[in-house]
């Protein structure tokens, strides 16, 4: 493996390749070691090719933006277009006359089955925020550059909005955009056996998400006792958490579930691991932000009344028993946002927007006469 994880506390430099033609633009004035993110640049080295389009499933209100979106694709940008085989199953696709023409020009793919990651150029996603995750869950190591259209519920990570798709997406084609590499965590699960420790990874008991964008969760699932689970970091056990459980994200998890679990935000940019307890019964355990480059393990405490459940951004839930560790890192490879402006606004527009930020009515102004009184 040619991308081993650095041990320095800055976490691991991420690859600056994104797929088999995108990279990063290499900055020649550049002299500090961190990356002013406003400098970040994507470019191509070949013209691309191909697209991989992600649709939230089962909404009708996105039926019109695919069908326009995957006509400009494939007639006026003559772009491979790459979907996933669940999504030519709705009947309003599949059975639409007028759009047959397009779907005969489509490579399709099943999730799990067919690997894609090194013959999509770019993605671009339809929905809300959770088409985001799900594009990272289908690439395990580079992951190509992400456009993503807010046609969601919430969209904190989705800035673009699709009523100037055309122009949009011919500027991503040209290159030269602004891009964020929102950092992964890098997780491993291990399950002891009787006979001997294996690894859920590649195992027929199922497939693990090894690369999570926003958080790990272990929690107590249906049980009504504690959630009671160590914590080490590089080794070294730093606590005990008693309570509903726990959330290791990365900063741009610090905004899902972290957030409402009393996290603070943190920018995508900033190299750290978050650990934020669930409902902590005890009135001193603050959420906590370590280095990039440490190593968190988290195992079931000798004395748990009950076993824990983990998720990998709310999916794959599986059960954690006694002797079972999971092992999470920063992952070497981001996810290559593409912004609206630039990382920095993008990131408080969404603050603004979505999570209303600070919104307060305004204080009035005090007149000179009041001011005397």
């Amino acid at each position: 493996n040619n991308h081993l994880r650095n041990q320095s506390l800055h976490g691991p430099s991420p690859v600056t390749t994104f797929g088999p033609k995108a990279c990063m633009l290499q900055n020649p004035h550049a002299v500090m070691h961190i990356q002013d993110p406003a400098s970040q640049r994507l470019t191509w080295n070949k013209p691309p090719k191909s697209v991989l389009v992600i649709k939230k499933i089962q909404d009708a209100s996105l039926l019109q933006p695919f069908k326009e979106l995957c006509v400009f694709l494939t007639e006026q940008k003559n772009m491979i277009v790459y979907v996933e085989s669940k999504v030519l199953a709705d009947t309003a696709i599949a059975g639409d006359e007028s759009f047959g023409a397009v779907i005969q020009k489509f490579c399709t793919f099943r999730e799990d089955l067919d690997d894609i990651s090194n013959r999509v150029d770019f993605i671009i996603c339809l929905g809300g925020d959770g088409t985001l995750l799900y594009a990272s869950s289908l690439f395990q190591e580079s992951v190509p550059p992400v456009m993503a259209f807010h046609l969601g519920s919430l969209g904190f990570l989705t800035p673009f909005n699709f009523d100037t798709y055309q122009s949009q997406v011919t500027q991503i084609i040209e290159g030269n955009t602004a891009i964020i590499l929102r950092s992964r965590l890098r997780v491993r699960v291990v399950k002891e056996s009787r006979e001997k420790k294996v690894s859920l990874v590649n195992m027929a008991l199922g497939v693990l998400v090894q690369q999570v964008l926003n958080e790990v969760v272990v929690d107590r699932g249906p049980s009504s006792y504690l959630s009671n689970v160590d914590l080490f970091l590089d080794g070294h056990l730093i606590t005990t958490v008693q309570g509903d459980g726990v959330i290791v994200s990365t900063p741009t998890g610090s905004t899902a579930y972290a957030v409402a679990a009393g996290a603070s935000m943190i920018h995508p940019n900033v190299p750290a691991i978050m650990i934020t307890p669930i409902c902590p019964h005890s009135l001193s355990f603050r959420p906590i932000v370590v280095p990039a480059g440490v190593e968190l393990k988290i195992m079931l405490s000798r004395d748990a009344r009950n076993t824990a459940w983990v998720s990998f951004d709310g999916r794959k839930r599986q059960e954690i028993c006694h002797g079972d560790s999971i092992t999470i890192t920063t992952s070497c490879f981001p996810v290559p946002s593409i912004c609206f402006r630039d990382p920095v606004n993008d990131w408080f527009e969404s603050l603004s927007q979505c999570l209303h930020w600070n919104v307060r009515k305004k204080q009035n102004y005090l007149s000179s006469e009041e001011e005397e009184f």
